[in-house]
């Protein structure tokens, strides 16, 4: 009784051992599977981290890649942390360091940017020019923290450009509506002067004064076409482009013939576009006017038109004077004479060529013109036809 009894001890004990040792491997068991779930989860968390970082970076360079403006950072030692393609396109380089960046003067306005302890003072702003390509460049240099540099390039030669136009414009514009009016007032208050003592300069100066004023209404007339065209075309009605031809010569038919100047049409076929009936008349309308004017007498202006499977070409041919070489490019700008004293002298404005250009290009077409001295000028129109 007592052997069995001191047995079940035994027993017990050597069971509660074992009961221990297996709960014991089980909690390492457990804690290791614990260890290991959590640095699992860490490892993801950092690949998540890092994707999104990567992600993040790929974004940033995505973005100031496709921007126009040219973007160069600088850190604390004045080297290059980073710098897009437009910057090497507008400076024609990709510095390495501000010792590397030029025109000097810009390399000095990064060190005093740098140099400086006031981290909120303004952007400094400087106009580039790039003699070599004729660009113009705003450069804005500001401190970016702790002693980077961020600099921004942007290319402003086109906002130049149209500021020097309008200048342009407007002092073209004051000048060419000054001459007449100054000629009607001079005529009027000569006309006041002699009304009684000289009749037969009545008509004389009247003459002068009708004259005059027409000039003026048309150069208005032709400013208030060209600020409209310049804003677009309503391209909303099938037009007859042979239709028009047609139509526009016959109102030339009188001028032409006091000129001696014989105007003739072809043609064959019609030709039908999709655009403004009103603006595609005023192209014509200029066109034959501005060869008549500039044929001698004896001399002949064609106009022909002829389709094609995706356009329709008109040209309008001359035998006049014809135009040189080196002014070629330049007979499509607003007020540009190559004669300015004949082409006042025939009541014209200088704004023809440049209403013809803005049409055709409203249009969807183009405009060229090719000349030879004492032999003629041929305006060629290109335009898209109807399908």
């Amino acid at each position: 009784m007592e052997a069995s009894t001191v047995a079940l001890g035994v027993l017990g004990l050597a069971a509660a051992a074992v009961l221990g040792w297996v709960t014991g491997a089980l909690g390492t068991r457990a804690t290791l599977a614990d260890v290991r779930g959590r640095a699992s989860a860490a490892a993801a968390e950092l690949d998540r981290r890092e994707a999104a970082e990567r992600d993040r970076r790929a974004v940033q360079d995505l973005i100031l890649g496709s921007m126009q403006e040219g973007v160069l950072l600088f850190d604390a030692s004045l080297e290059t942390a980073f710098a897009n393609d437009a910057l090497e396109r507008h400076l024609g380089s990709r510095p390495g360091a501000v010792g590397q960046l030029f025109p000097p003067h810009l390399r000095e306005a990064v060190r005093r940017v740098a140099a400086s302890s006031d981290t909120s003072m303004e952007s400094v702003t400087l106009e580039v020019e790039r003699s070599a390509t004729a660009r113009w460049l705003r450069v804005t240099v500001a401190p970016a923290g702790e002693g980077a540099v961020l600099m921004v390039v942007t290319d402003v030669t086109d906002a130049r450009r149209i500021d020097t136009v309008r200048r342009d414009f407007v002092a073209n514009a004051s000048h060419e509506l000054k001459t007449p009016a100054a000629s009607i007032q001079a005529a009027a208050e000569t006309l006041r002067a002699v009304a009684d003592d000289d009749p037969d300069a009545v008509s004389r100066f009247a003459a002068q004064l009708e004259r005059e004023a027409r000039r003026l209404s048309r150069i208005v007339a032709d400013l208030l076409d060209l600020s409209r065209l310049e804003s677009g075309s309503e391209l909303t009605e099938r037009v007859r482009v042979d239709a028009i031809v047609r139509e526009e010569a016959e109102r030339f038919e009188d001028a032409g013939r006091e000129a001696g100047v014989h105007v003739m049409v072809r043609a064959p076929a019609p030709a039908t576009i999709t655009g403004s009936a009103r603006d595609l008349s005023l192209l014509v309308r200029n066109l034959i006017d501005n060869a008549v004017r500039y044929t001698p007498p004896g001399g002949t202006v064609e106009i022909a038109v002829e389709t094609g499977e995706r356009e329709a070409m008109l040209t309008v041919r001359d035998t006049g004077v014809g135009i040189p070489a080196r002014e070629l490019p330049r007979v499509f700008e607003r007020f540009y004479r190559v004669d300015r004293a004949r082409s006042r002298g025939t009541g014209g404005t200088g704004l023809g060529l440049s209403i013809v250009r803005h049409v055709a290009e409203n249009h969807g077409g183009s405009v060229e013109v090719a000349s030879e001295l004492g032999t003629g000028t041929t305006f060629t129109v290109r335009l898209p036809s109807s399908a």
